[in-house]
């Protein structure tokens, strides 16, 4: 392989003039610049991206930080934010937290050291202040923290409550809540959604709280169907969540949706995979990740940014979990 030395010889300029050539900085005449052009072609050779990032301080690189990679919306999400920034050539580097803060924390300062150019965030174990610390472009994607830090995400609450409401036009007439942790912004925004329409209705409800995932979701709905037989509705607050709770009450003999209807939350394509499919509040995801990814590099870029937050619309998904309007 070659390397700057072998092109400098090749060019018979110094390693100085290729280096000027390489990072676009000092001057050099048109007969230098065409020699070294020559000699890289002729010797195919590759800069060193580490050696430029540490001359630069930048690497076209961006972190994508992300709580669990084995739920379906976040490899979407990603999906998403790759094409955009590989369009304006950057790499995404994914980092998987779990919801640890620890391992969120290990991660942001390892890409910090490789000159990681800005962070894209699915996660908040930290807080505000902890995150502008790093002195990095910011955006939060599907989450909000604070005005000074960008966001991009749906109406979780105006969603939530649409879907809550959509359960009740059509005949059920108690409704459980499988909500997400409460320190997660998403979830307690669609708890809020949830409760002010079954509030406004005057509704028998229940709210239990889960993890996002399914195994949680299928565990904790079984308990609460056995103990509350009277429950007809149930509004989940992910499209995984909303699958647990389709196996729990299966478990138990209800059949879906008659005896008990049901909603998730996401949109993402497992929810047409399942029998029945399954009825849901659709995010744009694919648009949140894009449009994220354009939102960090105009910071990188230093470009005008004319709008910091974005709260997308959702769309109700209505599918088999739910009985059809002619028995509302």
């Amino acid at each position: 392989m070659a390397t700057i030395k072998d092109v400098a010889k090749y060019a018979d300029v110094s390693v100085a003039t290729v280096s000027r050539y390489l990072n676009k900085k000092g001057y050099l005449s048109k007969e230098a610049e065409k020699a070294v052009a020559g000699a890289i072609k002729a010797l195919n050779y590759k800069p060193n991206s580490v050696a430029r990032s540490l001359y630069h301080k930048n690497s076209k690189m961006i972190g994508l930080i992300i709580p669990d990679i084995s739920n379906p919306f976040f490899p979407e999400l990603a999906r998403a934010v790759e094409d955009v920034a590989l369009t304006y050539g950057y790499t995404v580097v994914t980092c998987n937290t779990d919801d640890d803060v620890e391992k969120e924390k290990r991660y942001i300062e390892a890409l910090k050291q490789k000159y990681v150019d800005g962070l894209i965030l699915a996660t908040n174990e930290l807080t505000a202040d902890d995150y502008k610390s790093y002195q990095l472009p910011l955006v939060m994607l599907d989450r909000s923290i604070g005005d000074e830090i960008p966001s991009v995400r749906s109406d979780n609450y105006k969603g939530a409550k649409q879907a809550t409401q959509l359960l009740i036009n059509r005949g059920s007439q108690f409704i459980a809540h499988i909500r997400g942790p409460k320190r997660v912004q998403t979830a307690e925004d669609r708890y809020y959604g949830f409760k002010q329409a079954v509030e406004e209705n005057n509704m028998a409800h229940i709210v239990i709280e889960s993890g996002f995932d399914l195994e949680s979701a299928k565990q904790i709905m079984q308990k609460t169907l056995s103990e509350y037989p009277m429950i007809d509705g149930i509004f989940a607050s992910s499209d995984v969540m909303a699958a647990g709770a389709m196996k729990a009450a299966k478990s138990l003999s209800l059949n879906i949706p008659n005896d008990i209807q049901l909603i998730g939350f996401d949109g993402i394509p497992l929810g047409e995979m399942l029998i029945p499919s399954l009825s849901t509040v659709a995010q744009p995801i694919y648009k949140m990740g894009a449009l994220s990814a354009r939102l960090l590099i105009k910071q990188i870029e230093k470009q005008l940014v004319e709008r910091y937050h974005y709260n997308l619309e959702t769309t109700l998904l209505e599918r088999e979990t739910l009985r059809s309007e002619q028995n509302e």
